[in-house]
């Protein structure tokens, strides 16, 4: 399964910088920054300002299958970088 990648920064309530991106399986970039926001929001960071300028496509690649499970159940999976 070929998955897109959205590279995101938003901003946490504490000021710091979150990076993380959105796997998906639809190249999507409205989808993606929903899914991103849901994320924040089961996180308590449902104020962070996610737009299309946060969250942007960056490639197409093959996952690994807990990955392709995850995105299968939810649509989505976050891979968490820098600052979550």
């Amino acid at each position: 399964m070929q998955i897109h990648v959205y590279d995101t920064y938003v901003k946490a309530n504490d000021g710091h910088t979150m990076h993380f991106d959105v796997f998906t399986a639809v190249k999507d970039d409205q989808k993606a920054v929903e899914y991103a926001k849901q994320w924040l929001a089961s996180i308590g960071e449902e104020n962070a300002v996610v737009t299309s300028r946060e969250c942007s496509f960056c490639h197409s690649q093959s996952a690994p299958d807990n990955v392709i499970d995850e995105i299968n159940k939810n649509g989505f999976y976050i891979y968490k970088m820098e600052g979550c």
